[in-house]
């Protein structure tokens, strides 16, 4: 296992541990089946997608570098940094709601939430397997080119399409009506991100902007 992929696993392991105490620690108890069910979806399907990126190694050397420090474009470094407080709050709400009791929601929702999660990665397996250039920063690579195919027919950014139906199914999945206000400023901070990241692919990779004519929906068809 090379290093790319050894930083890959540990990232994995390292986001869910301190997803697990973000989500129980929040609760206040360990008595959460909502919890415990998106705790091991989360695992089995995230698993399940890094084993498929490590075999390709362009695209796991480049999802490897993220955070507000791997940005290149200060925009990015505020946006990234500020999308990551509804992030760590869609984790924490949900368990805050469950400990107080602030919303009900019905078990068979919370399943559903699951299935949404499911979904959401197979969206990202659908992204990862049409483009080897999908980096977690926003960068052109010189070899890089304009990717027209397949999720990216109907949508500019179905990365971020994926992130906006995870959070919507995480809160769900966590039992959570009030979980979902993190999710909307989450999804607030990706339309921040993607306006940006096209602006800059318009100028620095041939051909986006012409893909741009084609493709008219930023992250939602038929709505945005």
């Amino acid at each position: 296992m090379n290093d790319a992929a050894t930083k890959m696993w540990f990232g994995l392991v390292a986001a869910f541990v301190l997803i697990a105490l973000a989500v129980f620690l929040s609760a206040g108890t360990l008595n959460y089946w909502q919890g415990w069910l998106y705790i091991g979806v989360g695992v089995v399907s995230s698993v399940l997608l890094t084993m498929n990126i490590v075999k390709d190694p362009a695209l796991l050397e480049r999802r490897t570098k993220f955070g507000p420090g791997s940005e290149g474009r200060p925009i990015q470094k505020i946006i990234v940094a500020m999308t990551g407080i509804p992030v760590i709050a869609a984790f924490i709400v949900p368990g805050l709601d469950r400990r107080f009791g602030w919303s009900s929601v019905p078990p068979w929702l919370s399943v559903f939430g699951n299935i949404v999660i499911i979904i959401s990665i197979w969206m990202v397996y659908r992204v990862f397997k049409e483009n080897s250039f999908g980096a977690a920063t926003v960068v052109v690579s010189s070899e890089q080119k304009v990717v027209s195919t397949g999720p990216y027919s109907v949508v500019r950014n179905p990365m971020y399409s994926s992130a906006v139906v995870y959070f919507i199914g995480l809160s769900l999945a966590l039992g959570s009506y009030w979980g979902l206000i993190a999710a909307f400023l989450t999804i607030i901070g990706f339309v921040l991100r993607l306006l940006d990241e096209e602006r800059f692919l318009s100028e620095n990779l041939p051909g986006y902007k012409g893909y741009c004519l084609k493709v008219r929906w930023h992250l939602i068809p038929g709505i945005f």
